[in-house]
């Protein structure tokens, strides 16, 4: 025969009311439904995808009119240096008599000459080339323009990509800690809890709710950036950004050098400039031959038995009298250009060369790195908040050891999509230096839930 004894009722109501409680946790600790949401969600937004981005970008960006007009510009300006000067047409009153102003008997006249200068040695045709060489380096950097404005597009909208993907999982986040903190607050009412679970769980809600609003505030700063970009109002929506399919290759190193040096236009437009330095160069040295003038005249006066008319042909030279202040320091100072032009071309292959290999690291960091976090970092980490679920509900792991989990968890899905950026960044970094497209802007990844695991 057993006693009851009704003095334990009161421990055994509070056990009862723990594992209750506890039950409810685990059900908490799991993705949060609509209802349990503590704040209201963000108004869902359409998706964008990148290359729709870039063909507005291209379309509206007033950069890219002005680097268009300034290679018309330079393009108009070739036939005037390779035709000849203009030439000069005098009309002259000869030895007439004053005040009255009457032609002098036998030497009065009327005189009409006409004179043209006439450049000798090449010089047309090589001022044709200098310009020319410029106008095609000022054409070249419209392509480099229109490049630069692609990157640095394709920069903000993956920055908005990684902003958007660790919003949505910190405001997961956020919902579950709402949850956990009111549990806690629970079990420490019941006695079961202790207060210490509480306080913490209602600094890392603070926290999180901090990390939001700063990430809110970096979008809307990014979003102002790219809206620069897209020539609209800086508070114009943007939808979220969807990531393209990157190629599943990764291109080599060499390769990607090979074709940065060939195909970059700012290398192209350095080289275009080079030449231009260096038809520059060879023109200085010409200018000092002396230039050859003709001219021809006609002459009229009255005689006695009528209009007697003359002709007169000239031919002149210039003379180059100041050659040592003048020639001589023309070709100085095109030898000078020349040698910066290739002073300059030769820094930019080599910067174009260590810019390369350093998107190509990114690339391949990013790329390793988050294919361990899809394998291995995540799956284990998922592992982890099961294993301290099943250990909480049992007892044998404590409520920070289960928050930490979590916490830990939800921090590999914010640095994956960081890391998803990252990758689209050094695409379009390297697409930008190789002057080639290389990741198809006009397609879409599967869209991935903030807080869900990568498939």
């Amino acid at each position: 025969m057993h006693l009851v004894n009704f003095g334990d009722a009161p421990r055994q109501l509070a056990r009862f009311a723990t594992c209750f409680l506890a039950g409810i946790a685990i059900i908490a600790i799991a993705p949060p439904r609509a209802a349990q949401a503590q704040s209201p969600a963000p108004t869902p937004r359409e998706s964008v995808l990148l290359g729709s981005v870039l063909a507005t970008v291209e379309r509206t960006n007033p950069r890219l009119d002005a680097a268009r007009a300034t290679a018309r510009a330079a393009r108009a300006r070739i036939p005037s240096v390779t035709r000849l000067p203009d030439p000069q047409l005098q009309l002259g009153w000869m030895n007439y008599e004053l005040p009255n102003l009457r032609p002098m008997d036998a030497i009065g006249m009327t005189q009409l000459q006409l004179m043209q200068m006439v450049p000798v040695a090449g010089k047309l045709r090589l001022a044709g080339l200098v310009e020319t060489a410029r106008a095609d380096a000022t054409a070249t950097r419209v392509e480099d323009v229109s490049l630069d404005l692609r990157q640095r597009a394709s920069m903000v909208f993956y920055e908005i990509y990684a902003a958007d993907g660790t919003l949505g999982v910190a405001r997961e986040t956020r919902r579950l800690l709402q949850d956990i903190s009111d549990i806690a607050a629970k079990m420490y009412q019941v006695g079961d809890g202790r207060q210490a679970d509480v306080l913490r769980a209602n600094v890392e809600l603070a926290r999180m709710q901090e990390d939001i609003v700063r990430m809110e505030s970096m979008r809307t700063t990014m979003t102002a950036r790219l809206n620069a970009l897209l020539v609209q109002s800086p508070d114009a929506p943007v939808g979220e950004p969807r990531l393209p399919v990157f190629p599943v290759a990764l291109p080599e190193l060499d390769s990607l050098v090979r074709l940065a040096e060939r195909n970059r236009p700012i290398l192209r437009a350095g080289a275009q400039d080079f030449d231009a330095a260096a038809a520059s160069a060879q023109l200085a040295q010409r200018e000092i031959w002396p230039d050859v003038q003709l001219g021809v005249q006609y002459g009229q006066q009255p005689g006695p038995t009528g209009a007697q008319r003359m002709g007169s042909l000239m031919i002149g030279a210039s003379l180059p009298i100041y050659a040592k202040n003048r020639q001589l320091q023309l070709r100085e100072e095109a030898n000078a250009m020349s040698a910066i032009a290739a002073a300059d071309l030769g820094a930019m292959r080599a910067e174009t060369r260590g810019a390369v290999g350093e998107a190509h690291a990114s690339l391949v960091r990013a790329r390793r790195l988050a294919t361990l976090y899809r394998t291995s970092v995540l799956p284990q980490a998922e592992a982890t908040v099961t294993s301290s679920l099943a250990s909480y509900r049992v007892g044998t792991v404590n409520f920070m050891t289960l928050l930490d989990a979590q916490m830990t968890l939800n921090q590999y899905r914010q640095e994956l999509f960081t890391l998803e950026a990252e990758e689209g960044k050094a695409w379009a970094e390297l697409e930008m230096l190789t002057g080639r497209v290389l990741v198809d802007a006009n397609t879409a990844q599967p869209v991935r839930p903030a807080g869900g695991s990568p498939k």
